[in-house]
């Protein structure tokens, strides 16, 4: 943690040695890790647990390239409602899967985000797998021709962020996506699929990858379903794997496993 970082655990405290929130102060947290690690779930667990604690509220701004696209709620694993739990999420549902959104419109839109929910005095949550889109935020990337040429990707990490990391053991991460692939199939993805073929077609970057081609192989029966799901759970893992390699060169990341990841995080962020 950077020293600034650490002045602020230090100087905000209550009476007692309690961590005091306030919302200009405190950095803003970010959780990442790999497709299927939690992700969401784990951010919805802190927001929900600050809130029942009466620590602060806190607010969700996804991280993810697919999840900007509307119609795309299955295929792209989107909390429900329910899931939600009454947690406020942006970054879902941006823009139409013909349209082009880049990680200069993410970071616009994320800085803008974080800057209304901190006026509000509740604490941002960045959550998401799309590495590009939180390294751009985190260490500040400037999208210029003079910066492109002498840029690292990689300088110090900005102060107002910390960053976690959802560690699985890559045996267990492969099961739980094909435990997930196996629970899309069983939700109406041929329904959002023919309608997203419907209303899109195949020329939309968007409709290229993840579990739309699989399905739609599926639907005209060029493969089982049982071939689908397997097929979907492989092209899960090969985001995985990239989404690590991409992460873990990313010295500043906290990496704790998911179990009591929530406790955890509290603990780190607000009792230090």
């Amino acid at each position: 943690m950077s020293a600034k970082n650490k002045n602020h655990f230090k100087d905000s405290r209550a009476g007692d040695g309690s961590a005091v929130f306030e919302a200009d102060k405190w950095p803003v947290l970010v959780i990442v890790g790999p497709t299927a690690s939690g992700k969401t779930g784990l951010a919805i667990d802190v927001a929900s647990e600050l809130s029942e604690r009466g620590i602060c509220e806190c607010e969700i701004i996804s991280a993810d390239s697919r999840a900007i696209y509307k119609g795309m709620d299955i295929g792209t694993a989107k909390p429900s409602r329910e899931e939600m739990r009454g947690v406020p999420h942006w970054g879902i549902d941006l823009v139409e899967p013909n349209d082009r959104f880049t990680v200069v419109d993410f970071c616009e839109y994320a800085r803008q985000k974080i800057a209304e929910i901190r006026k509000r005095g509740h604490l941002p949550i960045i959550a998401g797998g799309t590495g590009l889109y939180v390294d751009a935020l985190v260490y500040d990337y400037q999208f210029n021709d003079v910066v492109k040429k002498t840029y690292s990707d990689r300088q110090e990490m900005s102060s107002d962020f910390v960053v976690f990391g959802i560690d699985w053991p890559r045996k267990e991460l492969r099961e739980r996506l094909l435990k997930r692939s196996n629970k899309l199939f069983i939700q109406p993805i041929e329904e959002e699929t023919l309608r997203m073929v419907e209303q899109y077609g195949w020329d939309s970057q968007a409709m290229k990858s993840d579990i739309y081609p699989i399905c739609w192989n599926m639907m005209r029966g060029l493969i089982s379903r049982e071939q689908a799901i397997e097929l979907n759970a492989l092209d899960d893992w090969h985001l995985a794997k990239r989404q690590l390699t991409w992460f873990k060169r990313n010295k500043n990341i906290i990496w704790i496993p998911l179990n009591n990841a929530a406790e955890r995080i509290i603990n780190f962020y607000f009792t230090r």
